[in-house]
């Protein structure tokens, strides 16, 4: 007791001694300037929704969303033209975040993303004219029961859900800080920040509306889950190193810093609370990923979510989730790599064989694709384990690379359509490619991407993860990663054969006539596509020139 009265006395003693010394914190405005512009757009989007009129707000909100998404990636541009990515790479914000090249990198990516997924969600000529007006994916009157009366009232009035695109712009904001995050609490709440818009958005779906709700709560609950495991991890990590920012908790593992605080030096450098609390936040940030085992929630999310949902989710999640793991493994643990490197290994191999193996036997387009992102997360888990530079930039262009062949197929879906809304059944897709052999031969295209086709995206990026892995002395696991490859090329290969082998349906679906904005997504994806797969050098190279953290 006597020890209490004495130690407490001396603390407010010390603050009011030191109040005349406190300091404003001091914010680098303009090297944070992308993600505030994302989340002030996202703010002002709000007010929109409040104040202005209902018919107002569609044309509003999607100039609004894609004049603040393009500023932002304009703000990351003059960054790195400046040398925030390489020479004037800093820590900003009073240690919270990095500015440095993989941060910069994956932001641009990230944002040119959120823009090719405002374009999908805007798309309002694939659904029928309800009562004379336009609509969209996305349900009239989300909070009412799915076909009840404030369901039926809604549709008949021809509302529109525009609280979609604030509830994208935070997402967005929440994915730029994610990768950057250089403690372990701003890594927790960019979390939080990004996965609470797209639990909402994944329930939004007009369309087959209890399927899109339960693909929400799976996600709500086990993202919960995950978000926990994230929490201890943080909170243990914390215990050992007796601070929250990587690069002390990275000087604590490398025994250059020793505690100096009495009350911490007995919990400090105890290995036990680093291992547990290390693997705790891997696992929640594998979870985002959709390696296996933490993958259960991916299939059932992507086929239940509305479809534009499910293509941004696919792309940018993934992205921001692998930016987050890159930094927390090269920078706060690379003193542990003989400890996690065999772990991530079998996540890899698992991960690979599982994605490739199970959507071999997937009926759903959707599900299909699900199962194809787990197999890439595998591959690039491949390029994560090299533990180089080069582990890092083939990363960086895998990610770029495989984010706009995701959104470009998944954008292709929305058109192939019947009297039930999309046809993402796989019988459905018989004939397409002679009911209208031009989209048939758009998705072909994303689909040798996705299997590694040489001349495509989705060849230069294996090829660059798989020699930074071999070069890393993974060379078993490029050869597990080739046989996943040719057994994933089997399922692409049996859909382009499905769609132009195969004798269409007398009462098959119909292809969609998409207005300039799907037909925008579809474009750049397939440019992208082509282009980093016949001229993919100038990329690899910047992604090389961007693939060093600041410490």
């Amino acid at each position: 007791m006597s020890v209490v009265q004495t130690a407490v006395p001396s603390l407010w003693t010390m603050a009011a001694g030191q109040g005349d010394k406190l300091q404003a914190p001091s914010i680098e405005y303009g090297k944070l300037s992308p993600t505030l512009i994302v989340l002030g757009v996202a703010a002002l989007g709000i007010v929109i929704e409040a104040f202005l009129p209902r018919k107002s707000r569609y044309p509003v909100q999607v100039f609004m969303s894609l004049l603040g998404l393009a500023a932002a990636f304009a703000a990351v541009v003059g960054l790195a033209a400046s040398g925030s990515g390489g020479s004037k790479a800093q820590i900003v914000g009073m240690g919270a975040l990095a500015v440095d090249g993989p941060a910069l990198f994956l932001q641009g990516t990230i944002l040119l993303v959120g823009i090719v997924g405002v374009f999908t969600f805007a798309e309002r000529r694939l659904e029928p004219a309800a009562h004379g007006a336009r609509v969209d994916s996305f349900a009239a009157q989300p909070a009412s029961v799915p076909g009840g009366e404030g369901e039926r009232a809604a549709v008949k009035a021809g509302w529109t859900t525009t609280e979609v695109f604030p509830l994208l712009m935070f997402a967005v904001g929440g994915m730029l800080i994610f990768p950057a995050a250089n403690d372990l609490l701003t890594l927790f709440i960019a979390l939080e920040v990004f996965s609470l818009p797209l639990y909402l958005l994944c329930a939004l779906a007009r369309r087959r509306r209890l399927l899109s709700q339960e693909a929400a709560v799976k996600y709500f609950l086990l993202g919960a889950f995950s978000s926990a495991f994230l929490l201890f991890g943080i909170a243990l990590l914390y215990g050992y190193a007796g601070t929250v920012n990587y690069s002390g908790i990275a000087r604590v593992i490398s025994g250059s810093d020793v505690a100096t605080d009495p009350v911490l030096a007995d919990t400090m450098g105890n290995d036990a609370l680093l291992l547990i609390g290390g693997a705790l936040v891997v696992m929640g940030l594998l979870f985002k990923v959709g390696a296996v085992p933490f993958h259960m929630w991916t299939p059932d999310v992507y086929q239940g979510a509305p479809t534009p949902v499910t293509g941004f989710m696919a792309a940018a999640t993934k992205v921001a989730a692998f930016g987050a793991l890159l930094r927390l493994l090269y920078v706060v643990l690379p003193g542990l790599r003989w400890d996690w490197r065999p772990v991530m290994w079998g996540v890899a191999i698992l991960t690979m064989l599982a994605g490739a193996v199970v959507a071999i036997t997937q009926t759903d387009i959707k599900r299909l694709l699900a199962y194809s992102s787990i197999a890439h997360a595998g591959f690039l888990l491949a390029g994560v384990i090299a533990t180089s530079e080069n582990g890092i930039s083939s990363v960086l262009f895998y990610l770029g690379a495989y984010s706009f062949v995701t959104l470009g197929a998944f954008a292709v879906v929305t058109l192939v359509r019947d009297a039930g809304g999309e046809a993402t059944h796989l019988s459905k897709w018989a004939g397409l490619g002679r009911r209208s052999p031009l989209l048939a031969a758009v998705f072909a295209v994303f689909l040798l991407a996705f299997a590694g086709i040489p001349l495509t995206s989705g060849f230069a990026g294996k090829f660059a993860v798989f020699k930074a892995a071999a070069e890393g002395g993974a060379g078993a696991l490029v050869v597990v990663g080739v046989i996943a490859s040719a057994i994933a090329a089997f399922f692409y290969l049996r859909v382009i054969v499905l769609m132009f082998f195969s004798e269409p349906q007398a009462d098959g679906p119909s292809v969609a006539v998409p207005s300039v904005m799907t037909t925008s997504a579809i474009a750049i994806g397939v440019v992208v596509t082509v282009v980093l797969g016949v001229a993919p050098q100038y990329f690899l190279d910047l992604a090389g020139h961007a693939g060093v953290f600041v410490r």
